[in-house]
């Protein structure tokens, strides 16, 4: 199981680097260095970057090899129709708010809408936390001013502090080390949760029906649970239980983040003994944000190289012709699993904007995973001041992704969450409807405005009924 260190011996530091057999052109981890990297720090001139970066090398791989590799078997099983990709977590993990409760309420939060997906759906369901490295984020200017004063803008916990004083913002090296390690810590509970009982279908299910029940749309909702519900007695009946089956009591969780800060991505990046590829080992998955995708520049160089699964946010302002290069870049040899192209367009845009991408990838061959990020594009600034999202925009935009999908004939793959486990309220509607008048009584967001708990698994029930209807041939 990928969520279980058994493969240690899979990977190993390397001196020499081998050309990468997808590439033309020889590549090492430091050739995005030979180019412009966008949306990075501007360290100060000192030694004190390299000792860091030299550190992270001689440090242990996040992830192994071999479950890069399953994570893409799987992915290949997305992209084919077979099963459907969950990739949710903070917008940006923070440093002071690092706790086993909220590493703990978020991965139970995603097995809840796992569990509804996959029943729903009657499709695996390949989970992806954007946890264990979620800790940069790009931003649309280099400074920020308030009251008069201009300071560098937050960059996410890896690179800058969020208060608004000098030294906090202050580009700071050695909060890569931080980063690494609160990362280490987070997989190991993430590890042991998925392998120690907490992963239990029946207690999943326990928890959704506790959602259920004060729910203001619960009879919406009830009779998918009630289903979900005499399965689970039925295969008990049957003597298909925890105590014998590995499968309902444990599960497998990958990790994924933006690859935006890569001075760390190259410092953890390794030579895997058994094949000679290269691997990023901070996280199973990376992706490449809307800032970074330039073709000819430092994100799309490093990640082409690189053998994980990758991902890459594909916006309203993309051609056609630009994303097949764009494909073409990150998976020249048009493998399953390797490629998850992540739309997030807006509710208002995805509608139009969408049909042609989808038919210029079907009219050229090329094998790609399609998610959905709802959003990003949704994002909009609240009568209280607060940046928000609306849960009726979010939910607009899944809907549209699959009907998209539905009439070209092609598979809706995934969804992409900006999400938390916590009761925050941070994201306007949902069955509670929240308000913007409520958004200042837990908005504790380091960046983006997430889900909370309930409005998430609001969404998942949502979804599936999507899923049940594909699956019943309906649009």
């Amino acid at each position: 199981m990928p969520m279980k260190i058994d493969v240690e011996l899979n990977m190993e530091v390397e001196v020499e680097a081998p050309v990468s057999e997808s590439l033309s052109k020889p590549w090492d981890p430091a050739s995005w260095r030979k180019l412009q990297a966008h949306q990075q720090p501007k360290y100060p001139p000192s030694a004190e970057v390299e000792s860091v970066e030299q550190q992270l090398a001689g440090y242990p791989p996040l992830v192994f090899a071999e479950e890069a590799r399953e994570l893409r078997r799987q992915l290949a099983e997305v992209a084919q129709g077979k099963a459907f990709l969950l990739q949710g977590g903070d917008c940006a993990e923070s440093f002071t708010d690092f706790n086993a409760n909220r590493i703990r309420d978020t991965f139970k939060v995603l097995l809840q809408m796992a569990v509804v997906l996959t029943f729903a759906g009657n499709l695996p369901v390949v989970k992806v936390a954007r946890m264990a490295g979620q800790y940069a984020k790009p931003r649309s200017a280099d400074m920020e001013t308030v009251g008069g004063i201009e300071l560098p803008s937050y960059r996410g916990d890896i690179i800058n502090g969020i208060d608004f004083t000098a030294d906090a913002r202050a580009p700071d090296p050695k909060r890569m080390l931080t980063a690494y390690n609160q990362s280490a810590a987070t997989l190991n509970l993430l590890r042991a949760f998925a392998q120690g009982g907490l992963a239990d279908l029946h207690q999943v299910h326990a928890w959704n029906l506790s959602f259920l029940e004060n729910n203001p749309q619960r009879d919406r909702y009830a009779q998918l649970a009630e289903r979900l519900q005499d399965a689970l007695e039925f295969m008990a009946v049957c003597g298909v239980n925890s105590s014998n089956t590995p499968a309902i009591r444990e599960t497998t969780l990958y990790t994924s983040h933006e690859a935006l800060l890569l001075n760390y991505e190259q410092a953890l990046t390794r030579t895997d003994s058994l094949t000679g590829k290269w691997y990023d080992c901070s996280a199973h998955m990376l992706w490449i944000g809307e800032r970074t995708r330039q073709l000819d520049a430092a994100h799309i160089e490093f990640l082409s190289g690189v053998w994980n699964p990758i991902g890459v946010k594909v916006g309203p302002g993309m051609a056609t012709d630009e994303l097949i290069r764009l494909i073409d870049s990150l998976n020249p040899n048009n493998e399953p699993g390797r490629l998850t192209l992540i739309t997030r367009m807006g509710a208002d845009v995805l509608g139009d904007k969408l049909p042609a991408l989808v038919r210029a990838v079907e009219r050229e061959g090329r094998s790609v995973v399609w998610s959905t990020d709802p959003m990003h594009g949704n994002t909009e600034k609240a009568s209280s001041g607060f940046k928000t999202r609306n849960f009726d925009n979010i939910l607009r935009e899944i809907r549209d992704f699959f009907a998209v999908h539905r009439a070209e004939g092609t598979h809706p793959g995934g969804i992409h969450l900006e999400m938390t486990g916590q009761h925050v309220t941070e994201c306007t509607g949902g069955a509670w409807k929240i308000s913007d008048a409520d958004l200042a009584s837990c908005y504790r967001t380091q960046c983006d405005p997430r889900l909370n708990a309930d409005q998430v698994l609001e969404l998942a029930f949502c979804i599936s009924e999507m899923l049940r209807d594909g699956r019943n041939g309906s649009s």
